[in-house]
C-alpha cells in the first residue's frame, strides 16, 4: 500500500503526455513532405530519426550539460527554449516539451530550420549510419 501512494502522486503531478512510438511505415507517412528537401531523400529522413529516437517522440537524450528532446532530439541549446538552459537561443522559438507530445507538425518545422542552417550533417547518425544502403528504410505501404 505504501509504494501505491508515490506512484498515484506522480501520476498526478505530472500527467502523462500524449507520446507516439512511430513504426517505420508510420513516420514515412508523417514525413512524405520531407522528401527531398535540401536533397534529402525520404529513407535517409527515416533512417536518420531511427538512429536519433527509435522513431519515440518522448525521447530524451542528455548531450554535455544540454538535453535533446523528441523524434529529431531537438537540443535545447539552440532551438528551443527549456527550464534547463533558460538562455537557449530558442531559435525554432518553441518549448522544448513541445517535442515530446504525439503532433510531430512543430518538431518537422524545427527540423527544417535545422536544416536550412546546419544541414542534415546535424544529425551524426546520418553520415556515419543513412548515406548510402539505404533500401532498408523504404515503406512498401506508401
Amino acid at each position: 500500500m505504501m509504494s501505491f501512494v508515490p506512484l498515484l502522486l506522480v501520476g498526478i503531478l505530472f500527467p502523462a503526455i500524449p507520446a507516439k512510438q512511430f513504426t517505420k511505415c508510420e513516420l514515412s507517412q508523417e514525413l512524405k513532405a520531407l522528401d527531398g528537401y535540401r536533397g534529402i531523400s525520404l529513407p535517409e529522413f527515416i533512417c536518420t530519426v531511427f538512429h536519433t529516437s527509435g522513431y519515440d517522440t518522448q525521447a530524451i537524450g542528455e548531450n554535455k550539460g544540454s538535453t535533446e528532446y523528441g523524434l529529431f532530439q531537438i537540443n535545447n541549446k539552440h532551438w528551443c527554449k527549456s527550464n534547463q538552459i533558460p538562455q537557449s537561443r530558442n531559435i525554432c522559438d518553441i518549448s522544448c516539451d513541445k517535442f515530446l507530445d504525439d503532433d510531430i507538425t512543430d518538431d518537422i518545422m524545427c527540423a527544417k530550420k535545422i536544416l536550412d542552417i546546419k544541414g542534415i550533417d546535424y544529425w551524426l547518425a546520418h553520415k556515419a549510419l543513412c548515406a548510402d544502403n539505404l533500401e532498408q528504410w523504404l515503406c512498401e505501404k506508401l
